[in-house]
C-alpha cells in the first residue's frame, strides 16, 4: 500500500517541498529501502523510526518497504523527515487512517520513546505551506510556536507520535497555536539593572557621538584606539540604542535565526536586534554562509542588527575581502554544487582595532615598540576598498585617570536612543514607499534628491577630497553621513556644521593607514 505525506526541504533561508512516499508490503526479505538523496542523519532515521513505533504501540512493517523522498534531485539533510516517515509507514500500513493527511505540511525529529523533537527552519516551513495552500503544519512544540507567526496558516504542537495518530484520526482535539505564543518579551534594550547601558562608559564623548550618528542612519563604523580605551564595551551597547526592529524586520530576523537553529535554544530574542561577534580566526565559509547545502553565516545571522568584529587586522584578509560586497548590496548569493541560494545580510558593521601591533603607537604613557615596517604591514591587512565602505573612522583615545575614577555617570541608552528614533522616524517618512529604511541604504537618485548641497558647500567637500585623498564612493557616503547628522539636528537641509562632522568622520583613516 502506497501512503505520501508532504514535508519541506531547506534550501538557505527557504524552504522547499519534498514528498515522503511510503510504499510497504513489497515482495521480498523484509528490510527497509530509503532513496531521495538523503543525507546520514536521514539514514539514520530508520531506527529512530521503528523504536518511536514499536514504544508508541504501532507495530513496524514487517515486509520489504520503501521510502522515497521526492524530488531525487533536492538533497535531504537532518532530521526533518523521522515524523513524515513514521506516518507515511502507519498509513501504509494501515495503521492510521486519516482522510485528510494531505492538508497539513510535516516535519519533527523522533526519540526512540515516539517524543518530538524541534527542527530548525519551522518559519520557512509554514511560508511553504501557505504557498502550497495547505490547512497547516504539524511540527513539535517549541518549532510549531515560531510557526504560527505566518499569517494564514494554522501551526499544531505534536508532543509525539501518539498524540500526531490521534490528531490526524480525529480522536483528540487540539487547538491552534496562537501568533503570541513566541512573542515572549525579551530584555529591555537598555535601562534596566541587568541590562548593558551607555551610562556605563566613562568619558569617549566623540566616541560617543560617532556611535549614534552611525547608528542613527545605520552607518558603518571603525573604532581605532589602544587597549583598555573601551572599544569592546562601546561595542557591545550599541543594540541598547538601536530602534526596535518592525515586525517585518522581527520575522526576517527569525527567519534566519530559525533556519539556522538558533532560536531553538533561544539564541534570538524576539524584542531586540541581533548582536553578532565572530572570534577573528572564523572561517569565509562560517562569515560569509555556505557548508555543503548552503545556509546563513555570520553576516547573514546579523541581519537588521550588528556584525562586531574585534582586532579587525587579526581577521584572515581573504575573510575581510569577501564582506566587500555584501556591504554594498545588502545581500550574498552563495553557489555551491548542492544550489544557488541568495542570503539577506543588511546588516550594521562595527569593527575596532589598534592603531599599531602593540597598540600603543601615539600614546603620552606608554611607549610604542614596533617598528615601522611592523606598523605598515599591521595596517595593510585592512584594504583600501573595504576602507571606504566603512562610513565612520573615529579614534577611542586612553581614558585618563580622572575619567577612571569619576562617579558621574555618562548619559543613558534611553536618552540616546530618543535621539536615534527621531532620527529615523525623519527617514522613515522621506523614504515612504521605497524597500530602504535608513540612510546608510540610499541609492544614488536618494542621494541626488536628498543630499543636495549648494555651490559653496560642494566647493568645501571637493577641497577635502583633494586633501584626503577620497575616493569616489567615499564622496557619496559622506553626503549620507550628513544628511544623518542633519537629521538627528530636526534639520531639512545639510548645512555646512553637518557637513564638517561628517567630513571629518572621513580623515582619521587616512592619517592612520597611509
Amino acid at each position: 500500500m502506497l501512503a505520501t505525506i508532504a514535508s519541506a526541504a531547506l534550501q538557505g533561508i527557504d524552504a522547499e517541498a519534498v514528498h515522503v512516499e511510503v510504499n510497504a508490503g513489497e515482495a521480498g526479505e523484509p528490510k527497509l529501502i530509503l532513496v531521495g538523496l538523503p543525507d546520514a542523519a536521514v539514514k539514520e532515521s530508520d531506527d529512530r523510526v521503528f523504536s518511536a513505533l514499536s514504544n508508541s504501540g504501532f507495530k513496524p512493517p514487517r515486509t520489504r518497504t520503501t521510502i522515497n523522498l521526492a524530488p531525487g534531485h533536492l538533497r535531504k539533510e537532518g532530521p526533518f523527515y523521522d515524523l513524515p516517515i513514521a506516518l507515511g509507514i502507519l498509513a501504509a500500513t494501515g495503521q492510521l487512517h486519516a482522510p485528510s493527511l494531505d492538508e497539513w505540511l510535516i516535519a519533527g525529529e523522533l526519540g526512540l520513546s515516539g517524543a518530538t523533537r524541534p527542527v530548525r527552519g519551522a518559519l520557512a516551513i509554514a511560508r511553504l505551506a501557505r504557498r502550497l495552500r495547505k490547512r497547516g503544519v504539524l511540527l513539535p512544540a517549541v518549532s510549531a510556536e515560531e510557526a504560527a507567526l505566518v499569517e494564514g496558516i494554522e501551526a499544531y504542537r505534536i508532543e509525539s507520535l501518539d498524540s500526531a495518530v490521534r490528531f490526524l484520526q480525529g480522536e483528540t482535539r487540539l487547538a491552534p497555536v496562537p501568533p503570541e505564543a513566541f512573542r515572549r518579551p525579551g530584555p529591555p534594550p537598555g535601562g534596566s539593572d541587568h541590562a548593558i547601558d551607555f551610562a556605563e562608559i566613562r568619558g569617549q564623548q566623540a566616541l560617543r557621538r560617532a556611535v549614534e550618528v552611525a547608528v542613527a542612519g545605520a552607518h558603518n563604523l571603525l573604532m581605532i584606539g589602544p587597549p583598555g580605551s573601551g572599544k569592546s564595551m562601546v561595542a557591545k551597547r550599541i543594540p541598547s540604542i538601536m530602534p526596535a526592529p518592525t515586525l517585518e524586520e522581527r520575522l526576517a530576523i527569525l527567519g534566519i535565526h530559525s533556519a539556522a537553529g538558533r532560536t531553538i535554544q533561544g539564541e534570538a530574542s524576539w524584542e531586540t536586534r541581533p548582536f553578532r561577534s565572530p572570534h577573528h580566526t572564523v572561517s569565509d565559509v562560517a562569515l560569509l554562509g555556505g557548508g555543503s547545502i548552503p545556509g546563513p553565516g555570520e553576516i547573514s545571522l546579523a541581519h537588521h542588527g550588528v556584525l562586531f568584529l574585534d582586532e579587525l587586522p587579526e581577521f584572515k584578509r581573504s575573510a575581510l575581502e569577501v564582506l566587500r560586497q555584501p556591504l554594498e548590496d545588502g545581500e550574498v548569493t552563495i553557489s555551491r554544487s548542492a544550489g544557488r541560494i541568495t542570503l539577506p545580510c543588511a546588516f550594521m558593521l562595527v569593527a575596532a582595532m589598534n592603531p599599531c601591533p602593540c597598540g600603543y603607537l601615539g600614546s603620552s604613557r606608554h611607549e610604542c615598540r614596533c617598528t615601522p615596517t611592523q606598523i605598515q604591514r599591521y595596517r595593510a591587512r585592512i584594504s583600501g576598498p573595504l576602507l571606504d565602505r566603512i562610513d565612520l573612522h573615529v579614534e577611542a583615545p586612553a581614558l585618563s585617570l580622572a575619567e577612571l575614577r569619576s562617579e558621574k555617570p555618562g548619559e543613558t541608552s534611553g536618552a540616546m536612543r530618543e535621539r536615534v528614533d527621531a532620527a529615523r522616524a525623519r527617514q522613515h517618512a522621506r523614504f515612504r514607499g521605497s524597500p530602504v529604511v535608513a540612510n546608510a541604504r540610499m541609492t544614488q537618485g536618494q542621494i541626488r534628491r536628498h543630499c543636495a548641497i549648494d555651490a559653496s558647500l560642494g566647493d568645501l567637500l571637493q577641497q577635502a577630497m583633494e586633501q584626503l585623498s577620497l575616493s569616489a564612493r567615499a564622496y557619496d557616503r559622506i553626503l549620507k553621513v550628513a544628511r544623518t547628522i542633519a537629521d538627528l539636528a530636526g534639520a531639512d537641509t545639510i548645512e555646512a556644521p553637518h557637513l564638517l562632522e561628517a567630513i571629518q568622520y572621513r580623515s582619521l583613516d587616512r592619517s592612520v593607514f597611509y
